[in-house]
């Protein structure tokens, strides 16, 4: 009998995760945004307010998540990490700074990559999975990601189920998300860094959510949502990801499960597409070069 990612009489699976980037999240774009006061404090409601908040509405709707640490935010808090973890949550490695790996050498991503990795060994919480900073993966990220033995990664978007990713380091599960499913969009503003416009209404977004879901119920997809605590930790924005909830638990034919749990079908799945990652041969001088 075969494998498959989806249980019986299921159309799709909710990952619901939590990018916890508090201060990183813009401390990679600039270090002199640690003189900022009103960003730096914004950017802590993250894991000082928010997770306890979406812990809280986890709890209350009896469905797992998987939270993304990065390294450095995980070294400042480890008490949080086992908060979570003990929670009966995911804890995964979102790199150490949260600078980009397509930024880049081979031997600083490798650097990055493993100081986070130390950090979680210390802290003694298990990691499994792995997301780019910013989602912006290198050709090399997947490759170490199999080299140090996790089971899957969540940067790539060239599929919307999960998916086998072979590497010279041995094959990975990628589990892509989008950038229609995450807060950022929606919610994200900061004058410094200049981010973001509008800040959408939260019941506009909970429809959005809500319309790709039962979309996604139809195409039986992998319906990855990104958050940030600093973000859909705010009271309006966290009762809409409650109502987000509350729906796909009466739709019937959803399952909320971690990324390490659908990494773990997806692996044995044999069923879902193998897309080896092979960056594209571009022609001299066809193309701008800056």
């Amino acid at each position: 009998m075969e494998t498959s990612w989806l249980s019986d009489g299921k159309s799709t699976a909710v990952a619901l995760t939590f990018d916890v980037d508090a201060e990183v999240g813009v401390l990679s774009l600039g270090e002199k945004y640690a003189d900022h006061a009103m960003t730096m404090t914004h950017q802590a409601f993250g894991p000082d307010v928010g997770v306890p908040r979406i812990l809280g509405i986890l709890a209350d709707m009896e469905v797992p998540a998987t939270f993304y640490f990065p390294g450095w935010v995980a070294e400042r808090r480890p008490d949080l990490v086992a908060q979570v973890a003990q929670a009966g949550h995911e804890i995964a490695h979102h790199s150490y700074s949260h600078v980009p790996a397509s930024s880049m050498t081979e031997d600083e991503e490798r650097r990055d990559f493993e100081r986070a990795l130390d950090v979680f060994k210390d802290i003694g919480v298990p990691v499994y999975g792995h997301r780019a900073g910013l989602w912006e993966a290198s050709w090399r990220t997947a490759s170490l990601v199999a080299e140090h033995g996790l089971m899957y990664d969540s940067s790539m978007m060239n599929d919307d189920r999960p998916y086998h990713v072979p590497t010279e380091q041995g094959a990975i599960v990628e589990l892509p998300p989008h950038w229609s499913l995450d807060d950022w969009e929606q919610y994200a503003f900061l004058p410094a860094p200049q981010i973001g416009s509008v800040l959408e209404n939260p019941l506009n977004v909970l429809a959005m959510w809500k319309h790709e879901l039962d979309a996604m119920r139809r195409h039986g997809c992998l319906f990855m949502l990104t958050n940030h605590p600093f973000l859909t930790g705010r009271p309006g924005r966290a009762e809409a990801l409650r109502s987000l909830i509350e729906y796909g638990k009466s739709c019937g034919d959803v399952e909320f499960l971690t990324c390490v749990e659908i990494a773990e079908r997806s692996r044995a799945d044999a069923s879902l597409a193998t897309r080896p990652l092979r960056k594209p041969e571009i022609e001299p001088g066809l193309f701008p070069s800056s």
